[in-house]
């Protein structure tokens, strides 16, 4: 008994999906993240404001382990260089390379898989334009914060600039914390591994990941607890999206094939010389014409048992009936 396809994470991929598609999409995507995070600049003001009202927030709640983590980074190399190379390149490299093995792999979630990455995405664009904050690097020393990337930049590619290589700091937005697309995306990725992963080694993986991404964006003090937490509501609300997302698309899709199906049965019918008229041979009752002809004529249907090919009403006699027209 046929049912209803429910949408959602696990709704199958409709069509043959190809790789020299999927790429131009998520490349756009990524373009818009990142001219986003820096076309998103908001007043420095503004957002020391706004990263100072997190920090109180969270002192009331008791949350703020900022501080310590930060402390003993800044402490130990040995914790501190690991988590800013974390910090600087995993992000770029685990959740593409989890998409990679979605689409070889798991075909059937693939689609809901990207639609979901794409929208939060998407979502936490709009909390960087809306909510410029600063994270507690470029917080006034007296707030007891340490840049741990530009501690230990001789270790790597970067300067002071947060994860920016050298010389290339002008070119992010230094005040888009909130929310945290590192942890975003790792909790991403750990779901995907959670669900799709079906041995132990994933299952820890899909853990460890996110969860020590949330220490290293708060030791290397790029950024607060709360901006991790807001990582995960724009997530959720991705998940929630998905569903209309995917629906909104495959309308989309199914208006332009359509059009697409028009326009080529017109060339079709162009090509070969024809219209819709002249496609149908049947005239009138008995009267067709075929290729070649200008007019209809009659067409004789099969000849009665005994009846002659070239017999005419005449010639059945003075006294014959005429036949029936």
């Amino acid at each position: 008994m046929p049912h209803a396809e429910t949408p959602g994470i696990q709704t199958a991929a409709r069509g043959r999906l190809r790789w020299w598609t999927e790429l131009p999409l998520i490349a756009l995507v990524y373009a818009c993240y990142s001219a986003g995070r820096l076309l998103a600049r908001g007043d420095v003001t503004t957002a020391v404001d706004h990263g100072l009202a997190i920090l109180r927030i969270e002192k009331l709640l008791y949350l703020n382990a900022e501080h310590p983590l930060n402390r003993l980074f800044t402490r130990e190399p040995w914790l501190g260089v690991p988590a800013d190379f974390w910090y600087a390149s995993l992000h770029y490299l685990i959740t593409p390379l989890i998409l990679i093995w979605i689409f070889r792999s798991r075909a059937v979630h693939y689609r809901a898989a990207r639609t979901w990455l794409m929208t939060s995405t998407f979502i936490g664009l709009i909390g960087f334009t809306l909510l410029p904050t600063c994270p507690p690097r470029l917080l006034s020393p007296t707030h007891g914060f340490v840049d741990t990337m530009a501690q230990y930049s001789q270790y790597g590619w970067w300067a002071g600039d947060a994860s920016a290589p050298k010389g290339l700091g002008g070119l992010t937005n230094q005040y888009a914390a909130m929310p945290s697309l590192h942890c975003g995306w790792a909790l991403w990725c750990g779901v995907m591994l959670w669900r799709y992963g079906g041995t132990r080694l994933t299952k820890i993986a899909a853990v460890v990941y996110p969860l020590v991404t949330v220490i290293v964006v708060m030791g290397t003090a790029n950024h607060y607890f709360l901006d991790a937490v807001a990582g995960a509501a724009v997530m959720g609300a991705g998940l929630l999206l998905t569903p209309y997302v995917l629906r909104g698309a495959e309308r989309v899709r199914a208006r332009f094939e359509g059009r697409g199906s028009l326009i080529a049965a017109g060339s079709a019918r162009a090509a070969a010389g024809t219209s819709p008229a002249a496609e149908a041979s049947i005239v009138s009752g008995g009267c067709q014409t075929s290729a070649g002809e200008r007019f209809p004529r009659q067409r004789e249907s099969r000849f009665d048992s005994g009846a002659e090919p070239g017999a005419s009403p005449t010639d059945a006699g003075d006294g014959a009936a005429a036949p029936a027209r």
